[in-house]
């Protein structure tokens, strides 16, 4: 089986998209992440759920996690108004980096060593072509389990 066997369609946005949005479309589907593409269709990098929630905490909180217990109920259930007027561009991790990507002829142990070697819970799937790259669309690696699960006598 090849990578472009296993691509199902993903949730993409861009770095201009509105971070509630993206939130809600990460939510909405369960999503571990979501794939940030570039002006001409292209994976730039994975915004992980893990740092949309980051967004949320009070600096404080970063630097001292102990002081969470400081922040009643009330307000912690307000967390999510930080995305407020904010993008994906400034949710993104300041070391962002290119999500792994995968050519559509990879084998299921291309697609499983890069996304292990990266530690990434998603592969894209993208065709070169000559004006650029396509998105064919991603593997998570739950899919990927599912699949090599089910070849598992």
């Amino acid at each position: 089986m090849r990578a472009r066997d296993l691509a199902v369609p993903y949730e993409t946005v861009t770095t201009e998209t509105d971070a509630m949005e993206a939130a809600r479309l990460m939510v909405r589907h369960r999503l571990p992440g979501l794939l940030v593409l570039d002006g001409q269709g292209a994976p730039k990098a994975i915004l992980p759920a893990s740092q949309m929630i980051r967004m949320l905490l009070p600096g404080y909180v970063l630097e001292d996690p102990t002081l969470a217990a400081v922040i009643d109920e009330k307000h912690a259930d307000r967390l999510c108004a930080a995305l407020r007027g904010r993008s994906v561009g400034e949710c993104l991790p300041t070391a962002a980096t290119a999500p792994p990507i995968a050519a559509p002829d990879d084998t299921v142990l291309e697609v499983a060593a890069l996304m292990a070697q990266q530690r990434s819970p998603l592969v894209a799937v993208v065709e070169r072509q000559k004006d650029g790259a396509r998105l064919l669309g991603a593997i998570t690696a739950t899919h990927l389990l599912d699949r090599l699960l089910d070849a598992t006598p």
